[in-house]
Parts: C-alpha cells; sequence; structure tokens
C-alpha cells in the first residue's frame, strides 16, 4: 500500500495541516522586528456599544437645545385617580428629559406624598416651603421653587405632608378650585412646561391642578384595570372645561408598564390607540426594575440608568411630546411667559 506523503516534509517528518501553511507565509525578521498589531476598532453592534450610545443620546452631555421649545408655555397635569399606574414616574422622568434637552422646566408636586420630591432629590420634609404655602397660604411660587441638582432648568416645587390637610382648608375659600393657578400665574421665571403630578384622586387638589392646566397626560398601565376609571376622569375633565377651564384639553396618553410577554398589555394597547388615535404616543414604557429602583437613589432613570430600556422610552416620549408643542400656536394670553 502507497504511503501518502501530503503531510510530510522534506526530511520525511509529519507535519500539522496548518505547519504547511504557516511554512509558506513570509515570516518578520529579528532585524526589522514584528509590526505591533493596533486594537480593533469597537464594534458598534454590540449589546455596551449600543448601551453607551443610548445614554450618550439621552444624557445630551454637549447641553444643546436638541428638543424644540414651544412658542408658549405648556402646562400639563398628569393625572389618573388610579394609582400606581405611573403618574409620579412619568412626571419625574418626562421632565428630567424636556430639561436634559433644552427646555425649562417646573415640576409641582401636588401629591401629599411628596414621591415626585423624592425621586427628583429634593427637601421635603415638615417645615420645608412647599405647594402647601402656595395653595393655602398664597406664597409666591418664587420663594419656593428648588433648584433639582444637575440638572440644568429643571426646578421642583417640593410637597409636605402638610398637602393632606389642605382640601379640608380650603372648604370655605373663595375661588378654591383656582389656588393653584393663580400660585403659577405669580411665578416670574421664564418657563417652557409646568408639569403637575396629580394625586390619585378627584379631589380638591386635582381640580386645582386641572384648572390651572391647559392640558391633561393621562399614563394609563397596560392592564385590564387601569381602563376602569378612565371613563369617570374623562368625564370629570368634561365638567371642568364646561364650567371652570374652558382651554382644557387631553392632550397626551401614554401607556405604561407594558410586558411584551403577555397578550393582556397588547390587546390594553390595541384598545386604547384604536378609542384615543392621535392623542397616545408612541413610545411605550416597558415594565423595569430599573425604573422602579432609580427614586430610591433620588434620581431619575435618565440618570440612573441612561442606556437602559426605561430611559430610552421616556427619551423617546418626551421627545415626541416636544415635537408636538413646537406645533403650537404663539398665542400668549395672560402671564403665558416662556417659549422661544
Amino acid at each position: 500500500m502507497a504511503r501518502s506523503t501530503s503531510q510530510r516534509g522534506r526530511s520525511g517528518r509529519h507535519l500539522a495541516p496548518d505547519a504547511t501553511k504557516a511554512g509558506s507565509a513570509k515570516q518578520p525578521s529579528e532585524k526589522t522586528g514584528s509590526v505591533p498589531q493596533q486594537p480593533e476598532p469597537l464594534d458598534d453592534d454590540l449589546p455596551l456599544a449600543r448601551e453607551a450610545q443610548r445614554a450618550v443620546r439621552v444624557l445630551n452631555p454637549s447641553g444643546s437645545v436638541t428638543m424644540p421649545r414651544p412658542p408658549r408655555r405648556r402646562v400639563i397635569a398628569v393625572a389618573n385617580q388610579k394609582g400606581g399606574v405611573g403618574k409620579t414616574t412619568s412626571t419625574v422622568n418626562l421632565a428630567v428629559a424636556l430639561a436634559l434637552h433644552g427646555n425649562r422646566v417646573m415640576v409641582i408636586d401636588l401629591d401629599p406624598q411628596g414621591n415626585a420630591s423624592t425621586g427628583l432629590g429634593v427637601e421635603h420634609g415638615a417645615g420645608t416651603p412647599s405647594v402647601y404655602e402656595a395653595v393655602v397660604e398664597g406664597m409666591s411660587l418664587d420663594e419656593i421653587a428648588t433648584k433639582v441638582d444637575g440638572i440644568p432648568s429643571l426646578y421642583c416645587i417640593p410637597a409636605t405632608i402638610d398637602l393632606a390637610g389642605a382640601e379640608v382648608e380650603l372648604v370655605n375659600v373663595v375661588a378654591r378650585e383656582a389656588r393653584l393657578q393663580k400660585s403659577i400665574d405669580t411665578f416670574s421665571g421664564e418657563l417652557d412646561y409646568i408639569l403637575i403630578d396629580c394625586p390619585p384622586s378627584l379631589g380638591l387638589l386635582t381640580v386645582n391642578a386641572l384648572v390651572a392646566a391647559e392640558e391633561v397626560l393621562i399614563p394609563i398601565q397596560c392592564e385590564y384595570y387601569a381602563l376602569e376609571g378612565l371613563g369617570q376622569l374623562l368625564r370629570n375633565i368634561e365638567l371642568i372645561k364646561a364650567h371652570l377651564n374652558s382651554r382644557l384639553r387631553v392632550s397626551t396618553i401614554l401607556l405604561t408598564m407594558y410586558d411584551k410577554r403577555t397578550k393582556l398589555a397588547d390587546q390594553v394597547e390595541q384598545e386604547v390607540r384604536g378609542h384615543f388615535s392621535e392623542i397616545v404616543l408612541d413610545a411605550v414604557v416597558p415594565r423595569s426594575v430599573r425604573v422602579s429602583e432609580a427614586p430610591g437613589y433620588g434620581q431619575s432613570i435618565m440618570t440612573y440608568d441612561p442606556g437602559s430600556r426605561g430611559a430610552t422610552s421616556y427619551f423617546e416620549a418626551a421627545e415626541e411630546i416636544a415635537l408636538r408643542g413646537a406645533k403650537l400656536s404663539p398665542r400668549r394670553g395672560k402671564n403665558q411667559k416662556g417659549g422661544n
């Protein structure tokens, strides 16, 4: 039987399959030395690279105005009488996103629990000047507004536990439904957005927010129970529009806590989009542990984990809100401070 010589060298010794190829390649001489290899460039398709790109997009380190400012100040009440649907989380993260991208924003925490103040890292302990002094005692918002650390052009009117008794104290006050509106009108600063975080009820505090606002943003959790009380909220908005604030309108609906693993979330989304059509934002906020963790550190998801899916979703929602606002007419009524 003939022996194969394909894997033998001239000396007759066996060579590895790759050795014949390696031997034919030109080796660098010892005199010139080997050329040092350059590190491979970062692959933009790597998960870490994509997350870094998202973080830069969300944080906008240049500080430039990348979200257009509205031609006039927008006062938006974030309302839903059902608790746990993402009102406070949405208020905080949308405000931070807008401020990071060049808008001048104020958050008014109208919930006695003070969660929006916590999420923005603003002090709201007993004795702190708060929205209670503005609504009940008539103090100017200029004396109460607190700048949020690390976020340019973002202010907060905190809420303290004193606000829990405000509805009782306002019972006999004349024009008690317009107390917040009067406080807002006294603010001397230039603002593009005022976001009012409403309590989970349809009481006097929420009525004050709806009288002061021109727009309502309704966060809807992608679950069945979240839809049950929506009709009652819409009826109350229509009543306030008819008797107290003719400018009021539902301008935005934001779907929150979307879980793509369940068919129910998809069904709720389709039902909401079918009924409210163009006012529903394209951006949908997913259910995320990172979003829930952020307030524990006194931060929004935008600064706590800017590369996360939750931060990206709120950034996209804020961008949609800003683009819609840029199309508003530049009508400037009484005390309409803001705009370009």
